[in-house]
């Protein structure tokens, strides 16, 4: 019998433990895996370099990398936006005082978080978004991004996602095509005031405004900026703030070298 290669096999544990919970703590790998927190985190090191994981900068946990083996042809396109918006949402972030969300097309319309730059102590918001795929109707970046999308993709897309939502979601999906008026004249979305997401934006009632992010004419994700909305309303940071933030957008979509098919 061959000998087992002992690295190989705690990099797949913890490869196991990190896709059944999504987003993991280092102690959590160490008490899932029994491995010693040294070892946990030499090996993830490793799998964060070859970006099989990704590691929050805002508290250090890890979440399945872009590049990591996957049945769909987005790997290369996620890690290139990452990679093109890192530097470019703390730029903004610092610009503006304000928390700032990165996300990218998962097909069918919608989007995923992939970065943001949330602090709780600095914005009062908690940072626990990456890996989220907020509603494509009552979110500032998935309706930033569905409005992007030209218009025959688009109703595809709705009438899909009608037929799949339920509550509120589903009322937001049949009124759209008023929001997107309401976009189009803005030039961004915004938050809907109910809409809450999940528990992980609790520690203060958020805000939003999105635009989409462009590679050529195609909308490949949507950047955002995030605050406490009892401090700002939505018109006083859009007037402030929504050059910069298109600015962002813009510079990310520049930067981009996104395989020929990759996005949608």
């Amino acid at each position: 019998m061959s000998k087992l290669n002992r690295s190989v096999e705690r990099s797949m544990k913890i490869i196991e433990v990190v896709s059944g919970s999504g987003v993991t703590s280092l102690a959590f790998l160490a008490d899932q895996t029994g491995l010693p927190k040294p070892t946990v985190l030499r090996i993830c090191a490793t799998l964060v370099n070859q970006n099989w994981l990704t590691r929050s900068r805002i508290d250090g946990r890890y979440r399945i990398g872009p590049r990591f083996p996957r049945l769909t042809a987005t790997a290369d396109s996620v890690d290139a936006i990452i990679t093109a918006g890192t530097d470019e949402i703390v730029a903004l972030s610092n610009a503006t005082g304000l928390g700032v969300d990165l996300a990218v097309t998962i097909g069918l319309g919608r989007v995923e978080i992939i970065d943001t730059t949330r602090r709780f102590a600095q914005h009062g918001i908690y940072p626990d978004t990456i890996g989220y795929r907020p509603s494509p109707f009552r979110s500032a970046l998935g309706s930033a991004f569905l409005a992007a999308v030209n218009p025959e993709k688009r109703a595809t897309y709705i009438s899909k996602l009608v037929a799949s939502s339920r509550g509120k979601d589903h009322k937001a999906a049949l009124t759209f095509p008023e929001r997107l008026r309401e976009i189009k004249a803005k030039g961004f979305a915004a938050r809907e005031e109910e809409y809450w997401g999940r528990a992980v934006d609790y520690g203060g009632v958020p805000n939003a405004i999105s635009v989409a992010i462009k590679s050529g004419d195609q909308p490949v994700g949507s950047i955002s900026l995030v605050w406490l909305a009892e401090q700002r309303n939505v018109a006083s940071v859009a007037n402030e703030h929504l050059e910069k933030l298109n600015k962002t957008a813009q510079a990310i979509g520049a930067s981009l070298i996104l395989p020929e098919g990759e996005i949608e």
